[in-house]
Parts: C-alpha cells; sequence; structure tokens
C-alpha cells in the first residue's frame, strides 16, 4: 500500500449527488463503554481503532466519517474522556441487519493537566488494547496537522510496527493552514511514516470543511471487511 495525496479541502457533496454508493457507517451506534481491556466484548468481530493526543480532533473525526453529529461526544475540556468506546457498524452483506464491525474511540493522551496517576492508567488501557486486542485491524492515529508526529504518535505508530498492525494517519485541522502549508507538512510527515513503516499511510484531514472523509472511509472498511 502506497501513500497518496488526498483531495484538496473542500466540502463533500452528498453521496447521491455523486452516484456513489451511501456512507457504510451511517449506521453506526453506540455500543458501550469500557474502563478495562476484560469490559470489552470476547468475541471475533474485526475492529478499527482511533487513537490520538487530546484535542487533536478525534471526536469530531468520527463524527463526520459517521456522518453522525452527536455520535461520539466533542469536550470542551481536553483530556477528560476516560474511557474505551465501542459504535457497531452494520456494513451489509446477506444480511443488510448483520454486525459486520466496530469503531474504537480510544481516550485521548498527552494532555499534561491531567493528573499524572491518570494519564499513567490511560496509558495502560490504551497501550494495552493496541497490543493486545485480537479483534484490532487497523488503528487511525489523529495528529493536529499543526504539531504532527510528536513523541507519543511516534510511539503509537512504534507499537502498530512491531504489532504488524496497519495504520493510517488523520492530519486533522487542515483547513487552519493554507493549500501549500498544508501540502507541504503532509510531504514531510509522509516521509516520517514511510521510515517507520512504508506500508502506513497518511492523509489530510478537516472536519470544519468537511474534506478527507471518504478516503479514511475507504480505508476503514478495507481493514472491516478483510479475512484474517
Amino acid at each position: 500500500m502506497t501513500a497518496s495525496l488526498p483531495p484538496q479541502p473542500g466540502p463533500e457533496p452528498a453521496a447521491s449527488a455523486r452516484g456513489t454508493p451511501p456512507n457504510p457507517f451511517a449506521q453506526s451506534r453506540f455500543l458501550l463503554s469500557a474502563a478495562k481491556l476484560p469490559q470489552l466484548p470476547q468475541d471475533q468481530v474485526p475492529e478499527a481503532a482511533f487513537v490520538g493526543r487530546s484535542n487533536a480532533g478525534k471526536s469530531s473525526a468520527l463524527n463526520l466519517i459517521c456522518q453522525r453529529k452527536q455520535l461520539a461526544r466533542v469536550s470542551k475540556t481536553p483530556g477528560r474522556t476516560q474511557l474505551i468506546n465501542l459504535f457497531e457498524v452494520p456494513l451489509g452483506g446477506p444480511d443488510p441487519a448483520a454486525l459486520q464491525g466496530r469503531l474504537v474511540d480510544l481516550p485521548g493522551y498527552g494532555f499534561a493537566q491531567v493528573p499524572l496517576e491518570v494519564r499513567r492508567n490511560w496509558g495502560a488501557l490504551v497501550g494495552g488494547f493496541v497490543e493486545q486486542r485480537a479483534n484490532l485491524r487497523g488503528l487511525v492515529v489523529v495528529m493536529d496537522i499543526r504539531h504532527p508526529m510528536t513523541d507519543l504518535d511516534l510511539q503509537m505508530l512504534g507499537w502498530c510496527e512491531a504489532r504488524g498492525l496497519a495504520a493510517h494517519v488523520l492530519l486533522t485541522k487542515a483547513d487552519k493552514l493554507g493549500h501549500g502549508a498544508a501540502k507541504s507538512t503532509l510531504l514531510k510527515a509522509q516521509a516520517e511514516l514511510r521510515a517507520i513503516d512504508p506500508e502506513m499511510t497518511m492523509q489530510l484531514f478537516s472536519a470544519h470543511a468537511q474534506s478527507g472523509a471518504e478516503t479514511v472511509r475507504a480505508v476503514l472498511e478495507g481493514w472491516l471487511n478483510r479475512a484474517v
């Protein structure tokens, strides 16, 4: 798999206006929240997880991908989410109502104002999920385009590389930079990513401008439909 430049930032037309298939994630629904790994479903349903620094725009990205404004709650207090949140994704198949996968919203990391003990607990929870969860097919690492590839982001990508887990990076809030600056940041970050694992991919994304969702939807659908 090779990284490619995403479409230029701009609002995405409705799927029906372009004659493309409907959004496969539009019927996603909340399943449960887990404070500990043993509380997660014990089954073989494939999962794709979202992770990133607090305030990087992870919840907003999930909501745009699923076209559901309140699917993932957007907190005004970075670092507030301390639970693993799971969402069911009915992707169709022989039985349109059949559960085909799950999206997982992992707690944000790296917010300094959160107590140290809480940060340690989050680290153990997120790290344990990424390293041990057998259902996990791929990880979407969400980064603010103005602060990409931080030490904690690199650690997360390193866990993926060590496990042989697929990873796709969203450089969010791309609308905060001009086109030239956003493209330059993307190219530089892609080079860093290839040094970790040439199979990992990256794209620009903006929930505010509603751009980039179709690209990551295709990645997610590929992961959840992939046989293991």
